[in-house]
């Protein structure tokens, strides 16, 4: 008997992942219904994951969908708050980068 659950890494309560990768299931997941790609479209998108993982991913999200678009939800939050973070205090990379782009504007 399959089980679900096999087929993902539970390192925290906000860190599910495809077993034996380090591609998270929000990564699947938000391409899949954010961005309306098809299992197919997806798989060739993320070349180390197999078309079985991501059915994997889409059936524990629709067998778990409160806790799932909790995480989702929780994620994007997250995410948002660490692009503002970047935005207000950006790297030096990132600092140089801009004073070069500005440099060549006439």
């Amino acid at each position: 008997m399959i089980v679900l659950e096999d087929y993902f890494d539970f390192l925290a309560s906000d860190d599910i992942r495809l077993k034996n990768t380090r591609i998270g299931i929000e990564s699947i997941l938000y391409e899949y219904i954010y961005r309306c790609k098809t299992p197919e479209e997806i798989a060739d998108q993320f070349h180390t994951v197999t078309l079985e993982q991501i059915y994997a991913t889409i059936l524990y999200y629709l067998n778990n969908s409160a806790e799932v678009k909790q995480y989702l939800a929780d994620w994007l939050s997250f995410s948002q708050q660490m692009r503002g973070e970047q935005r207000q205090n950006p790297s030096p990379a990132r600092q140089k980068f801009s004073q070069a782009q500005v440099a060549k504007c006439p």
